[in-house]
């Protein structure tokens, strides 16, 4: 008897409609339930040949119980070492490498120096940083979100300047990016599992979380039709390099062309109250698809977990292949096309530089102006 555990926190509606497919669905010798644990030692495995994770990231005992299923053969859904190194700004990185457009982006050091550091652990970061440059390359409005995060904790919209600085006082010891604005004309969510169910869904961020896949593309016939096609090789490729078999992928469009805004969310909503009936319907069927398919080849005692192209391949140097733009898709190797005119994000005039850091100055703060 194989099983695939659920692990899962407070949501209601998913897990269990998850459980009652898989139980519909498998044949026999598969079963599914929520992950039960009563105790955890090291290097013994669990009952689990699959387990779908929907909570780790928030808990950190949970985290390390997951890593030592996966050592010991579960099929961990995602993969919990690649996950508790992946965070937003890398994503960025690699996204520009495998020719997937994303807004123009920079890394800020964080307000408060990390704990147990000193005025000398960042003698090699240069005061006053390049903030001309780096406002004039971003422009504003603009918005400052943490380099590793999620669930729009802490992200802020931030007008010039002298905003960033107030807004930037309350971020603590968060690394936090600065990113282009896309004044987009659709936005999209997307579904991704097992690195070959796509499942796109028209997405309005601006409105009640209730409401946000309420909402209707405006693009319609080929035009749509291509779209759909550009965000599906996106979605893939992405998921494709960095391995994760259950994720969720955003898309703002500006200009006809798929922005990535958001794609390192391994543990999306799949609550029928917010993603509506149809949506949800789709991620149970196909969740319970993908999880009987990894019981199915789960072989105990081996490395049963996703590993993207990028740990697999292209970081031996063997998968150079892997950053070039498919031949077959235009929009992926042309730069993106500047913003009209009249939707262009309004850029700041050139930001005068920041005075230095005084030398006893406590953190790695950008300098903020007086």
């Amino acid at each position: 008897m194989k099983k695939i555990g659920i692990l899962f926190g407070m949501e209601d509606t998913f897990p269990w409609a998850f459980i009652e497919e898989v139980n519909r669905t498998a044949p026999a010798g598969i079963i599914a339930e929520p992950v039960s644990i009563a105790k955890v030692e090291q290097g013994v495995a669990t009952d689990y040949a699959v387990i779908i994770d929907r909570i780790s990231q928030d808990v950190p005992f949970y985290r390390a119980y997951l890593k030592n299923a996966a050592l010991c053969g579960t099929a961990v859904i995602n993969n919990p070492f690649w996950w508790s190194a992946d965070e937003k700004f890398f994503n960025n990185c690699l996204a520009i490498k495998l020719g997937v457009p994303v807004p123009k982006t920079v890394l800020l050091p964080s307000k408060e120096r990390p704990t147990d550091t000193t005025e000398k652990s960042f003698r090699n970061l240069k005061f006053p940083m390049d903030w001309e440059y780096m406002f004039g390359q971003i422009g504003f409005p603009a918005y400052m979100k943490p380099h590793a995060g999620g669930g729009w904790k802490s992200v802020y919209k931030v007008y010039d300047p002298n905003d960033l600085w107030q807004k930037h006082e309350e971020t603590g010891q968060l690394v936090m990016l600065l990113q282009e604005e896309i004044q987009f004309t659709d936005y999209y969510r997307c579904y991704c599992l097992n690195g070959k169910y796509v499942h796109i869904m028209p997405y309005e961020p601006r409105n009640p979380h209730h409401l946000r896949y309420a909402t209707q593309p405006k693009t319609q016939g080929e035009e749509h039709k291509k779209l759909m096609a550009t965000i599906t090789d996106y979605v893939l490729r992405l998921n494709k390099a960095l391995g994760y078999d259950f994720n969720t992928v955003e898309f703002a469009i500006r200009d006809g062309i798929p922005y990535a805004i958001d794609f390192c969310n391994p543990a999306p909503d799949a609550d029928v109250n917010s993603v509506g009936q149809k949506n949800f319907e789709w991620i149970v069927e196909n969740a319970a698809k993908m999880a009987i398919e990894r019981a199915i080849e789960q072989k105990d005692g081996k490395n049963n977990c996703t590993w993207g192209t990028f740990i697999g391949s292209s970081a031996l140097g063997n998968g150079a292949d892997l950053l070039i733009p498919s031949a077959q898709n235009p929009v992926a190797e042309k730069k993106p096309a500047p913003a009209k005119k009249a939707e262009a994000t309004p850029k700041a005039a050139p930001a005068k530089k920041a005075p230095a850091a005084k030398k006893d100055e406590a953190s790695a703060k950008p300098a903020k102006k007086k």
